[in-house]
């Protein structure tokens, strides 16, 4: 067994390439013994959010504080709150992030396939993000 204690790895910035805003990774963790799953707790400040991506095997979030938004391609922008739990299927194109007045903190959970984890494509506008979800 393998215990990651809290505070024993730094938070690292959110790439300017793959986020838009202030963003904040931490405790980012693999599976041992050769399982393919990785996760992180990602911190959005309000107004940031992900660049359009999808995920080879998809993703599962976990919204542990804040509100937030997401949007599957072709979709409506979806509020998202503490306790809401996301299953994003596998290659399809979406984004998640903070709304623009309140944080969100998720805990992201993929699984790599042949060794990638995410496909970064463009980051959301601010005409996209803006729109908000439908009322």
């Amino acid at each position: 067994m393998e215990i990651i204690r809290n505070g024993s790895q730094p938070s690292v910035t959110g790439p300017a390439g793959y986020f838009t805003g202030k963003v904040r990774i931490d405790s980012p963790f693999k599976g041992g013994d050769g399982a393919n799953i990785s996760g992180a707790f990602v911190t959005f400040e309000p107004g940031a959010r992900s660049a359009w991506h999808t995920h080879p095997c998809g993703q599962v979030l976990i919204v542990t504080a804040g509100k937030g938004w997401t949007q599957c391609e072709g979709g409506p922008i979806v509020e998202i709150n503490a306790g809401d739990i996301i299953s994003c299927p596998a290659n399809h194109r979406h984004w998640h992030g903070a709304t623009p007045t309140i944080a969100m903190t998720h805990i992201a959970i993929q699984e790599a396939k042949d060794g990638k984890v995410v496909e970064w494509m463009e980051k959301v506008t601010d005409e996209e993000y803006l729109a908000g979800p439908a009322s």
